[in-house]
């Protein structure tokens, strides 16, 4: 660009810019998956567990984890020329969900990544995501050492619609959480196609 003009006769792009919620329960891989893909580096509000959460901190599975996100994590990628998005990493305890609806307010969709050796805790974020008509996606982080379940067999567990996608990842993969996140917005543009037409028919 040169003097305010793009080269080439070329008009300046302006991107879109799309809110990504990256939810699910403690110790799931949400700031590990914020930090693989983000173009920047992340904003973290992580804080060191300590004895007086112990008795409010199920660590039950994640028993390594010394630390926890008290507010969000935040990152930016770019996955077009004209598209960018930004990604907000929500708390996963359950002292931190007043900070949900703030987080949630304009998202387009959301990734609710689920550890299948504790799949109950990614129930509470589906159900939040339900009831509010927010998309989302299941994103099975694949646990070294944990046993691996096929799509339909998390899908049944989880009690999910048939149009929700359910896929495999790994959290510390740059590709692999790119393939989730352009899942979740295939996935928010097509719910919102389908309700503009039921609109207009």
């Amino acid at each position: 660009m040169i003097f305010g003009r793009s080269e080439r006769g070329k008009s300046p792009v302006e991107p879109v810019t799309l809110k990504i919620l990256v939810a699910g329960g403690f110790g799931v891989g949400k700031t590990t998956c914020v930090g693989a893909v983000s173009e920047i580096k992340p904003l973290r509000t992580e804080e060191m567990l300590t004895e007086a959460g112990r008795p409010v901190d199920d660590t039950r599975g994640v028993e390594g984890k010394n630390t926890t996100t008290v507010a969000m994590d935040f990152g930016r990628i770019t996955l077009r020329e004209d598209l960018v998005l930004y990604l907000f990493g929500t708390p996963g305890q359950d002292r931190f969900w007043f900070l949900w609806d703030e987080l949630a307010t304009g998202a387009l969709g959301a990734i609710v990544l689920a550890d299948t050796r504790r799949l109950e805790d990614c129930f509470a974020a589906v159900d939040y995501f339900e009831r509010r008509s927010i998309p989302f996606v299941i994103g099975v982080n694949c646990f070294e050492g944990a046993a691996r379940y096929a799509t339909d067999a998390v899908r049944q567990a989880l009690d999910l619609d048939s149009d929700v996608p359910v896929v495999l990842c790994d959290a510390r993969e740059r590709e692999s959480v790119k393939d989730v996140l352009v899942t979740v917005v295939q996935h928010a543009m097509r719910l919102a196609a389908e309700r503009r037409q039921s609109v207009t028919t």
